[in-house]
């Protein structure tokens, strides 16, 4: 079984760019401008991460693009105020579609492949879907983690189609030179206890890759339900960001907890984006987060910006708007059990 491969030192001018998605992410915290709560503030947004040594260049080079996402995110919210920022970042106005078909992009190299084929499935091509399964597997090695890929990636993980962001995760595990396998795992699981914030981060978010892809889900969750205690506040968050990835039925319940109970707003908020529409959770997963949603928007023990974040998950998975109103969403809700919706 081959160990995982890593971006060598020596990329050059090629290397990608330090990831900007290391930021922090208004998305959620804000609400918006058509919110059905009224009264919550923006989060005190996490601090960045300090900037790595040149032991871990490469980490951060490999990074790229990682945490674009969820920037991206607030785009897709109808927030006009981050609306042209998500587009500059995801690099929205270049990416055109594009009109190479199949037996074209079999003649292109890996590189070229990834990225017509990602660039068409963000279009929504379910042939071009199709086809990154087809060849994904001999990507390995030689697709490279670059600007372009950063932006696709970025696009692909917040399609509306659950098929288009899984797509995603298949080009960003070869472009960082993950093999869908336990030796993978075993690598980026030693590194989820680096002392060097920039590998534990790049590694809490490839252990979600992974297990998205069936890559023993279950042990790459429960290291990340070891790692929602740290005591930094930054590798909370993104072990909660890494379970929202693996789309498992386990880690619904993991966030609906550090959405109640983790001291630090940055982590409940991320949670609850996590539950409302980050990651690759089906809808039908989503939906059974909504009973404790429920009781989370008028729980005394909770404070009034979790109370509207719970409120917001509740109108982003169920589509529905009756605000803070509880009554009113338990009465839906028993319905639409009644009704066996």
């Amino acid at each position: 079984m081959d160990a995982p491969e890593f971006p060598s030192s020596n990329q050059g001018a090629n290397a990608p760019l330090a990831d900007p998605r290391l930021q922090p992410t208004p998305d959620f915290g804000t609400l918006g401008p058509g919110s059905d709560f009224k009264g919550v503030g923006s989060v005190a947004a996490p601090a960045t991460p300090r900037r790595p040594s040149q032991k871990t260049a490469q980490i951060v080079a490999v990074v790229a693009g990682m945490f674009l996402a969820l920037i991206a995110g607030a785009t897709r919210k109808g927030n006009p105020a981050w609306d042209g920022l998500g587009r500059l970042l995801t690099n929205e106005k270049k990416v055109p579609i594009s009109a190479a078909g199949p037996t074209r992009v079999d003649r292109m190299e890996p590189q070229k492949q990834a990225e017509s084929l990602l660039e068409q499935a963000v279009q929504h091509s379910a042939v071009a879907v199709d086809q990154i399964s087809t060849h994904v597997d001999g990507w390995k090695g030689q697709v490279q983690w670059s600007p372009q890929i950063a932006s696709l990636t970025t696009a692909a993980l917040n399609s509306d189609d659950l098929h288009v962001r899984e797509s995603g995760v298949e080009v960003e595990l070869a472009a960082y030179g993950l093999s869908k396998n336990s030796a993978s795992l075993d690598y980026v699981l030693n590194l989820t206890d680096s002392q060097d914030h920039a590998q534990k981060v790049w590694a809490l978010w490839a252990v979600g890759l992974l297990a998205n892809r069936g890559v023993e889900p279950e042990r790459g969750i429960g290291t990340l339900a070891i790692h929602l205690k740290d005591e930094d506040v930054d590798s909370r968050r993104w072990a909660v960001e890494s379970l929202a990835l693996t789309g498992a039925d386990g880690s619904i319940q993991l966030l609906l907890a550090a959405m109640h109970d983790d001291p630090s707003s940055a982590v409940r908020e991320r949670a609850a984006c996590g539950l409302a529409e980050s990651g690759l959770f089906t809808q039908e997963q989503r939906m059974t987060a909504v009973p404790r949603l429920i009781n989370f928007s008028e729980d005394p023990s909770l404070d009034a910006q979790t109370h509207g974040w719970a409120v917001q998950a509740l109108g982003d998975i169920t589509h529905q708007r009756f605000g803070a109103n509880t009554a009113a969403w338990r009465d839906w809700y028993d319905k639409q059990v009644a009704s066996g919706q």
